[in-house]
């Protein structure tokens, strides 16, 4: 049972897959089909799963979905959402099937993964350097003649390190690579336009490789200045634009189309604005976004920047946080204290603690949202510390048992920790799983 639409994926096996008891998040004593999930009957507020459970809500993900369709289809951008973000090859097959271009990956291994599962056009956002890692790459070109996968060099040894190893591997078709442009202390990158264009020079000169644009990631750019980030961002832009300018006007490039990438979760509108129009060039200009956590979005950083992108796009209905953890409470030690059954190794802390947002005693009805002052203050790896606004009603309510469902900030890093997402409805009702392949 797919809740959503999987662009023809692999996804049978996944589905005819034998889950054991010690699934995280699954209540099972014996072994069960995962395309059986749907139809348990379960329910997360019936305290119907394991607990601590990671939650997807279908109506979110879908109106996520539509909502950047709709806005690539408005920019004239197509998207190659990071699929580092979920590693699910459920979620890279309803990106697919919404019309994203391709995935983008982060490394030879994830590129494996998709593959492994029918994902035939990639975007490899990172420096393949490691003799195997450039193999591996290059063993998926040879032996299927579908598949596409671009990859990124920053540097001379870079390239001299790809093209020695097409020589030892030749490929019907070049490889096609993206120069980096980087930011200055920060990670990848040429650090200067004059040395992207002398990478770029040298991959249009070596055999077996072809030059198929310029990348960079403004996301690096985000700091609590809001009105500095948005300068420097439309600067590094105008940057990556000029380059690919330079490179045309130097006859680098030789195929049907030039790539040109950028496009973070903050910032992305900006993206679609500087390289949508981009014109007058020999050959097409495709302007790739790399966006990846707009899918599920999340109750924290990337809620407040969607917030200050909508006002930017002037939408009303922008994007929507999907993703849940819920946990029950497992000791009341203190009036005024909680303590929560999941911890660091269920919920992403990197960026902000997870964000408590509603509670329910197991049964029918919905459930409440938490009163203002409510917050995680503390996490071990299997406890979260709920602090509860001292003097309130709630210090004598909540009890052992209880159900408490957190948001969280900063999607990625919450996904690695499940190998296994329950999909939900807006009720709660458990309507199939989604893997994730870190």
């Amino acid at each position: 049972m797919h809740p959503l639409p999987y662009d023809g994926l692999a996804l049978g096996a996944l589905d005819e897959q034998l889950l054991y008891p010690g699934t995280k998040g699954l209540p099972i004593l014996e072994p069960l089909r995962q395309g059986a999930i749907g139809v348990q009957g379960w329910n997360v507020l019936h305290a119907d799963t394991s607990f601590p459970v990671a939650v997807l809500k279908t109506p979110a993900l879908r109106h996520n979905l539509d909502w950047m369709r709709r806005f690539c289809e408005r920019h004239r951008v197509a998207l190659a959402p990071h699929g580092k973000t979920t590693m699910s090859p459920q979620l890279f097959g309803a990106q697919l099937a919404n019309g994203a271009w391709g995935i983008t990956l982060a490394n030879a291994t994830q590129v494996q993964a998709a593959y492994r599962f029918g994902v035939r056009r990639v975007l490899l956002a990172n420096q393949l350097v490691a003799p195997s890692d450039i193999r591996s790459i290059l063993a998926l070109l040879r032996g299927d003649a579908g598949f596409e996968c671009v990859v990124l060099a920053d540097s001379l040894a870079g390239v001299a390190r790809l093209a020695e190893a097409v020589a030892l591997h030749p490929l019907a078709r070049p490889l096609l690579v993206l120069v980096e442009l980087g930011l200055a202390g920060k990670r990848a990158g040429c650090r200067t336009p004059e040395a992207a264009l002398t990478v770029a020079r040298a991959i249009a000169g070596a055999p077996g490789l072809l030059l198929a644009g310029f990348e960079g990631y403004e996301g690096l750019l985000v700091s609590e200045d809001r009105a500095h980030d948005l300068a420097q961002v439309d600067a590094f832009l105008a940057r990556l634009v000029e380059l690919v300018r330079s490179a045309d006007d130097e006859g680098l490039f030789v195929g049907a189309e030039i790539l040109l990438s950028a496009g973070g979760s903050a910032y992305f509108d900006l993206v679609a604005r500087g390289f949508g129009a981009v014109s007058g060039l020999s050959r097409p200009v495709r302007a790739l976004l790399r966006s990846g956590c707009y899918l599920t979005s999340d109750h924290g950083t990337y809620e407040r920047m969607i917030g200050e992108l909508n006002a930017r796009e002037e939408e009303r209905d922008g994007l929507r946080p999907a993703l849940e953890v819920w946990s029950m409470v497992q000791s009341r030690p203190e009036p005024d204290l909680a303590i929560l059954s999941m911890g660091k190794r269920d919920a992403s802390h990197d960026a902000d603690l997870p964000l408590p947002l509603l509670y329910h005693r197991p049964g029918p009805g919905a459930p409440h949202p938490l009163p203002p002052g409510c917050r995680i203050d503390k996490l071990n790896d299997q406890h979260a510390y709920l602090r509860l606004p001292e003097g309130h009603p709630l210090c004598t309510e909540l009890a052992v048992g209880d159900l408490v469902g957190c948001g969280i900030s900063h999607p990625c890093t919450t996904f690695d920790k499940w190998p296994l997402l329950l999909a939900v409805d807006d009720d709660y009702h458990v309507r199939g799983a989604y893997n994730t392949l870190f």
